[in-house]
């Protein structure tokens, strides 16, 4: 038999590295059983419903076992894996104890003795100095009878009392005087109040009439029907990929908030010529050399002025105590497009960044979206959202709103158009705008001049001076 100090060997556990998390999927393992680990060091990547993650073990010590392999999801407070910090002795055989001889009955003080279930109390053998005085004669214990099973037959009174339990009920006295009344003999009665006191609804279940049993005629014969058949798929025409992680979480974030905050979405369409010749002309400047500058960070930052003169939009609805919550902060959402699917981590109080500080807030959250490396933090608490589906060509969308938010500004492609210039058909850079907005929270006339501002910075940036 192998084995090994129990006290020596530390089980770690999948820990919730969100908030609320109930499970995670362990991606991959960096370390194998006999490896030395330290505290601090990685042992394992796992991806949660909103990021991948890595693990780092709290102490020091020697692999013992990996309890799970790579690709299994496990539930929050699941041992993963176990870890020797004794410092990585092999476990030895234990040999097989000789026979000795049975050592003396040890004395011990009289009280109350533990008991290991499944094997009673064993009899002590301490002696008592005997009393002075008229001898008692001692009876004998009456060995131990297996009553559990007869007094499972007996369910609160149904059935015959139990001859082996003699013991006086325990009962209060309002309790003993219900069972007199409604002629429940409580030594029938299984007790489920605490220390074995009998209740008032023991009684009442007791007292209750035993169900009738119903003879059902013998079932007709029917003729037998073949087991429904198996679905089967065609391999070579189809894939079927499981549900989980980040996937599994967008879908149930998106459902939810598309049933729960009523969307209004609204469009418009501006020439945003001057937007990016000013984005060139950004990107020319000694203050922003080495950051991301690009149409992204000026939509950004009208959206923020945009905010600023309208702040009733910054605000979410709080269902159980029936009350809008309005944010003097503004945590701007970035959706971003990952291997592993859709996640919107946001820039923390954007509103008080300036554009040196956004672009690089901006640059650094693309760059860890991408690495797969985003912490559930940082996808937490946004208030409105940006979605840029321009990259893909396209030219906008109705954007379905993060739960939790107020309104969601999606960005199509930009593209030279015809336009009407200063009187003359000229082709200019186009692009269109779309702001869902839940409508609980922000009426048509609010949302329509978040809108509106946004687009007038757009096309003349030089408002994000004088507004904001």
């Amino acid at each position: 038999m192998t084995t090994m100090t129990e006290a020596s060997v530390r089980e770690f556990k999948m820990p919730d590295v969100g908030e609320g998390l109930t499970e995670a999927e362990i991606l991959k393992w960096y370390v194998k059983p006999g490896d030395e680990v330290t505290d601090g060091q990685v042992v394992c990547e796992v991806e949660t419903a909103k990021a991948a993650v890595e693990l780092p073990i709290p102490y020091d010590g020697v692999v013992r076992e990996l309890h799970f392999p790579e690709g299994t999801t496990v539930d929050v407070g699941t041992s993963i894996i176990a870890v020797d910090v004794s410092g990585g002795a092999a476990p030895v055989e234990a040999p097989a104890p000789a026979a000795e001889p049975e050592p003396e009955p040890e004395k011990k003080p009289e009280g109350r003795q533990p008991v290991l279930v499944g094997y009673g109390v064993a009899v002590s053998s301490t002696k008592r100095r005997p009393r002075k005085g008229p001898q008692v004669p001692v009876q004998e214990p009456a060995p131990v009878q297996e009553t559990s099973v007869v007094i499972q037959t007996e369910l609160n009174g149904h059935g015959a009392p139990v001859a082996a339990l003699k013991e006086r009920p325990l009962a209060k006295p309002p309790v003993r005087k219900l069972a007199k009344d409604l002629g429940v003999d409580l030594t029938t009665i299984v007790p489920s109040g605490p220390d074995g006191i009998i209740t008032r609804e023991d009684v009442h279940a007791a007292a209750a009439p035993e169900p009738a049993v119903v003879e059902t005629p013998a079932p007709t014969v029917a003729p037998t029907q073949a087991p429904a058949p198996v679905p089967t798929y065609d391999t070579a025409r189809e894939t079927r990929i499981p549900v989980k992680g980040v996937r599994k979480a967008t879908a149930a974030a998106m459902v939810g908030s598309a049933f729960t905050a009523p969307h209004v979405t609204e469009f418009v369409t501006v020439d945003v010529t001057r937007t990016m010749k000013l984005v060139e002309e950004l990107k020319q400047d000694k203050e922003l050399q080495g950051l991301r500058v690009n149409p992204l960070l000026l939509i950004a930052k009208a959206l923020l002025v945009a905010i600023k003169r309208n702040p009733d939009v910054n605000a979410s609805w709080d269902e159980a105590n029936q009350e809008i919550v309005q944010k003097h902060y503004v945590n701007l959402g970035i959706a971003a497009a990952t291997p592993r699917g859709l996640i919107v981590p946001n820039i923390k109080d954007a509103h008080a960044k300036t554009l040196p500080q956004l672009a690089q807030a901006l640059g650094e959250l693309v760059v860890t979206a991408k690495d797969g490396k985003t912490s559930p933090a940082a996808m937490q608490g946004g208030t409105v959202t940006i979605t840029n589906v321009g990259v893909f060509g396209v030219d906008t969308g109705t954007p379905i709103l993060n739960p939790g938010e107020s309104a969601i500004l999606a960005v199509g492609s930009i593209k030279l158009q015809p336009w009407v210039h200063k009187g003359k058909v000229k082709p200019r850079q186009v692009t269109t705008l779309a702001l869902s907005f839940d409508h609980r929270l922000v009426d048509g006339e609010l949302g329509s001049k978040v809108l509106a501002d946004v687009a007038a910075i757009l096309e003349q940036p030089k408002r994000l001076i004088t507004w904001a």
